[in-house]
């Protein structure tokens, strides 16, 4: 008859066998992703300038629209201000 501890032996060094292979098999994969995530972090480095110029020229968009705004609204208040002051000086006639 075998032993017990003849047949946890087998298994321990069959198991002992595995996880080295394992592991082995583990370290490549996390080298070929490595290797990916860097090859992306060059591309993605590549496309900076093109971000860039689109943000400078939403940027660009953002400040002329805002002064058309603000065009706009300064001509609105004044013409509003005017008919505020011409409703005023009619109604100050109107009670005279």
């Amino acid at each position: 008859m075998v032993d017990l501890s003849v047949i946890l032996t087998m298994c321990g060094i069959i198991l002992l066998i595995v996880l080295i292979v394992l592991a082995i098999k583990a370290i490549i994969l996390v080298d070929k992703c490595n290797k990916i995530a860097d090859s992306v972090s060059k591309k993605v480095d590549s496309l900076d300038p093109i971000f860039e110029t689109v943000d400078k020229f939403s940027l660009g968009l953002s400040n002329i629209g805002d002064t058309v705004l603000q065009g706009l609204g300064l001509v609105a208040s004044k013409l509003f201000s005017k008919r505020k002051k011409k409703e005023e000086e009619s109604e100050d006639e109107d009670y005279e």
